[in-house]
């Protein structure tokens, strides 16, 4: 049933744009956090106290710790937005937000509870989606013939797509290190340049996605998708 389903929505262009576009998110979602750990600047402010800020200060007093979940969050990131190697990344995440979710629940951060758990399901999406890779890499060694994998039909430029994943953080990036530090938007700064830099990391899928879109009309034009 569920192989019957899976095959239905990899041959469904729109499906496999809003896989594509997940896969962006959960990842840039990871970056602010991570180049914090990286950098390491505080993740939350020195005098707010409680279960919650109280774990963040006694980690960020890790030191190495600290920029070490960092790192992992990052590789996260880049493998989810390649697209090319976002199975993988989605296995980094998962253990990643799982232990993010537990830890805000048991706090009681109620919002930022709420927005992990969806990207926790997010995730689980993404990983149901590559089944076929992971079958193949747990089969059992003295019965590899049984698992075959195909790869799902190309209803998206793949290419075109990782191109863009580059660019989002490439853009996000290269605004960190020439600011030196991760920029937070406490309130609208339209003269802050650095204010522009999440407008336009969302622009940017819209932008491949109209480009996406003309090319697939043009290579198929009778094809009602």
């Amino acid at each position: 049933m569920i192989d019957a389903l899976l095959g239905r929505l990899r041959a469904a262009r729109w499906a496999n744009l809003f896989v594509v576009n997940l896969r962006f998110l959960i990842g840039f979602a990871f970056v602010p956090a991570a180049l914090k750990k990286v950098l390491g600047q505080p993740f939350t402010d020195p005098t707010n106290h409680g279960p919650f800020h109280d774990f963040l200060h006694g980690f960020h007093a890790t030191g190495g710790f600290y920029a070490f979940v960092g790192v992992l969050q990052l590789v996260a990131a880049a493998l989810l937005c390649t697209q090319r190697w976002a199975a993988l990344g989605a296995a980094l995440a998962l253990p990643i937000l799982t232990a993010i979710g537990v830890f805000c629940w048991s706090t009681g951060i109620v919002y930022t509870s709420i927005v992990v758990t969806l990207m926790w399901l997010g995730t689980i999406g993404l990983l149901v989606w590559d089944l076929d890779r992971w079958r193949l890499l747990l089969a059992r060694g003295d019965r590899p013939h049984e698992v075959h994998y195909a790869p799902p039909p190309a209803r998206i430029d793949m290419r075109l797509w990782e191109r863009c994943g580059f660019a989002i953080l490439a853009l996000y990036l290269g605004s960190a290190l020439v600011r030196g530090g991760v920029y937070r938007p406490r309130r609208i700064e339209w003269d802050e340049p650095a204010f522009w830099v999440l407008p336009a990391v969302m622009l940017l899928p819209v932008l491949t996605f109209v480009i996406d879109q003309r090319r697939s009309r043009l290579a198929s034009p009778d094809d009602d998708r």
